[in-house]
């Protein structure tokens, strides 16, 4: 009886060992319930004959996931990964297990919002954002040695890349300092041109956006409108940088 009884104990103590090494390495990176991606309903049925198309990126990809595999349905195989790519440390905790065993033909991906949020513990903003009293994500040499690495395993899947800048971050923004986006997107371009690899430029789209474009003010995230002219953008650099013979 003492026997089970101290197994049981060490079973239960083990779970909640493993139960709380789960929680700890899986952060939670907010996706707005638009952006969010159900694979049961929002997933496409591939065809075989057709290219294979992998999008990697934050809650700001959710949003013009949609958009980009409606307008490539008959040219592409769009799909993505679950959930939000977050930062570049959880990048590369889970890059194998988003791009698994599939043959890609083009992979678009970005890092960078998650990476330049400033947060702090007794913050009451979603994800404790605060950029006057946080510690910064990731700081700039952490983010470009990840990026580095990140893009040395992207290679290796033969697919052709595309990188994608860095959305705006608009004045008022609770965790993220407008401008800070600048900076890392030059930390990424120097490493994408090493790479020899093409650059989705976003955030000039985002940047030239109307109010209209954005979700509210001091959001990073963009309306209905704003992610449409995101998916455009998108589907022209897939199709100049991605498939032989695009059907314009």
């Amino acid at each position: 009886m003492k026997r089970f009884k101290c197994i049981l104990i060490s079973s239960i103590f083990v779970i909640g060992l493993i139960a709380s090494c789960a929680m700890a390495a899986e952060p939670e990176f907010f996706t707005p319930e638009r952006d969010r991606f159900d694979p049961a309903k929002d997933k496409p049925v591939a065809k075989a004959e057709l290219p294979y198309v992998l999008l990697i990126g934050d809650s700001i990809m959710g949003g013009y996931y949609k958009g980009v595999s409606q307008q490539l349905a008959k040219e592409a195989n769009i799909l993505r990964h679950p959930g939000n790519a977050g930062d570049t440390p959880n990048g590369l905790s889970h890059i194998e297990e988003w791009l698994g065993d599939a043959k890609w033909d083009v992979i678009h991906f970005n890092w960078g919002l998650h990476d330049l949020c400033h947060r702090h513990p007794d913050s009451k903003e979603q994800g404790n954002r605060d950029k006057v009293r946080g510690k910064i994500s990731v700081p700039i040499d952490g983010y470009s040695r990840n990026l580095e690495m990140l893009v040395v395993r992207l290679k290796k899947t033969g697919a052709k890349l595309i990188w994608a800048t860095t959305t705006k971050v608009p004045e008022g923004e609770a965790g993220r300092i407008a401008g800070d986006e600048l900076r890392y997107n030059a930390a990424a371009a120097a490493i994408m041109l090493k790479h020899g690899i093409p650059m989705n430029d976003l955030h000039s789209v985002s940047a030239a956006m109307k109010a209209e474009g954005f979700s509210k003010p001091g959001d990073v995230h963009f309306s209905g409108k704003g992610n449409g002219e995101l998916s455009k953008q998108v589907v022209a650099a897939i199709r100049e940088h991605g498939l032989e013979n695009p059907k314009l």
